[in-house]
């Protein structure tokens, strides 16, 4: 009777240990089908995130997009740099670069916010995501081109020089070789007057650098014709103190340039500058600021 029972109790406690058995190896099976649905949930999200990410690079539509939203873009310009871009006699910023960025501001269908700065800091605000774009007649560059995409050009101008009407070393682009040139070393004027042999007397706005040629520091300061013809237009007795020699043939000097990756800003871009050279936009506005046209080349 004991071994009878004895091999009862001994039955029971293999059931038993079978059924739990399996009822654990159920548990695992379950958790673990459980964790791989949501590991292949998390992955599905990674892609799609990724994908998403990729397509945006690719379109490069994310800073035209933010602009939109916000319902501004925002422009760096110099504000001192006449008549380009600077301040009236209202103390309203205004010239041919602002107006040209208020009509990209209208085409895309946002307000401008105008973020004025010196010009050797306007590009550091540009890679910071400070500022959206610089319009401030920016020329075309090599160097530039590998950190920015350019829009198509919008302005044309020849440069020059300006020193003092009774120094006679200097009268052609060759003899600016060995003189001092009073010119903002990061700016495409300034890499003009080095690359012709000037010795740069570092300065950071259109009226130090002609203070600097006035009282003799400075031998010449190179520009634009443009920008010489507006200072001496609006200083006419400055006409008998200076002169201003031309150094070169009229060529593209006002690109707008974006940070890389953001295609359909500079698509925008380029149609609204279409739009304003095909409505005659761009011809009034140089004929307003500069007495002549200066868009066509």
């Amino acid at each position: 009777m004991k071994k009878k029972i004895l091999a009862t109790l001994i039955s029971s406690a293999i059931a038993v240990a079978s059924l739990t058995a399996c009822g654990s190896q159920g548990a695992e099976s379950a958790s673990a089908a459980t964790t791989q649905k949501e590991e292949a949930a998390e992955a599905a999200e990674t892609t799609q995130a990724t994908e998403t990410a990729a397509e945006a690079e690719a379109t490069g539509d994310d800073l035209l997009n933010e602009i939109k939203e916000r319902g501004y873009i925002i422009v760096g310009t110099e504000g001192t740099w006449s008549p380009y871009t600077y301040h009236d006699d209202n103390d309203e910023l205004v010239g041919f670069d602002v107006e040209v960025a208020k009509y990209i501001a209208d085409y895309i269908g946002v307000d401008v916010q105008y973020s004025e700065t010196v010009w050797g800091s306007m590009f550091a605000s540009l890679d910071a995501g400070q500022i959206d774009v610089v319009i401030n007649s920016v020329s075309y560059s090599d160097e530039r081109a590998e950190k920015y995409d350019f829009s198509e050009p919008y302005n044309y101008s020849q440069h020059a020089f300006l020193a003092l009407k009774d120094n006679d070393e200097v009268n052609t682009l060759e003899d600016a070789k060995g003189k001092t040139a009073a010119n903002d070393p990061t700016s495409s004027i300034g890499k003009y007057a080095e690359d012709n042999g000037a010795i740069l007397d570092e300065v950071g706005e259109a009226a130090q650098a002609v203070s600097e040629v006035r009282n003799g520091r400075a031998d010449l300061s190179f520009g634009t014709t443009v920008g010489f013809a507006d200072y001496l237009k609006q200083h006419p007795e400055d006409e008998e103190v200076f002169k201003v020699v031309v150094t070169s043939d009229p060529e593209p000097n006002a690109y707008i340039p974006v940070v890389k990756g953001n295609e359909e800003l500079v698509k925008v871009i380029n149609e609204a500058l279409a739009q304003a050279r095909e409505d005659g936009t761009l011809s009034a506005l140089a004929l307003k600021y500069f007495d002549l046209d200066t868009t066509q080349g």
